[in-house]
């Protein structure tokens, strides 16, 4: 999917989006999803190459002072909202395992049919986009494969904006943010090495003389 204008300054202006899961209610009638948007300190992979692996976490700590006012469910991160928590529509709540979502989708037409497809199973992905206010990351290297492998931990997110169903996982938002993310990291590793690279050949050339 190709991003446009709108998807593309939410990702400028430092709007990232990550994966999550939600399943459908399906012991009472009313029309309810609920799901992790993270869970705290469990790792997951957001690139795996030939040189480089990038892996993020997520302390318990992050959602301690994090703007949720007004946060909304949508389709792919637009269009009309069938969920929001300003109106308990939608429920955020941080407990041991993450950040807790639960959401009622009977309220109007689109959210009755996206529990539908929800339910059905003919949408099972979902997303969400947040602002990182703090991270830290460590790095390790493994001598045997020339792997190395960056874990960032985000330890205070700034601002949770939506919950969305995604329609094509593969392409949409989700791995276009991270996919962004980590590029960032290993161009950062590289500028690193470089640098390290050129102060060790500038010292044997001194050494030399």
């Amino acid at each position: 999917m190709e991003l446009n204008n709108k998807q593309l300054r939410r990702l400028n202006d430092g709007r990232e989006y990550r994966a999550m899961t939600m399943r459908a209610l399906g012991d009472s009638d009313a029309m309810i999803v609920e799901g992790y948007a993270t869970t705290f300190n469990q790792p997951y992979l957001l690139y795996d190459g030939r040189d480089y692996r990038v892996m993020e976490q997520v302390a318990p700590t992050a959602f301690a002072q994090c703007d949720m006012t007004d946060v909304i469910m949508q389709y792919d991160h637009e269009g009309r909202v069938f969920a929001r928590n300003r109106n308990n529509t939608l429920a955020l709540s941080v407990d041991t395992t993450g950040l807790k979502v639960t959401a009622d989708l009977g309220g109007t037409d689109i959210g009755r049919q996206v529990y539908q497809e929800i339910k059905g199973g003919y949408t099972d992905k979902m997303s969400f986009g947040f602002v990182v206010a703090e991270d830290h990351r460590t790095s390790t290297m493994d001598y045997n494969t020339g792997v190395e492998t960056v874990l960032r931990t985000i330890t205070k997110i700034k601002k949770l904006y939506d919950v969305s169903a995604v329609s094509i996982p593969a392409n949409d938002m989700t791995s276009i943010s991270a996919r962004r993310y980590a590029d960032g990291v290993i161009d950062g590793i590289k500028a690193e090495r470089l640098e390290r690279d050129n102060k060790r050949k500038k010292l044997i050339l001194m050494l030399e003389v």
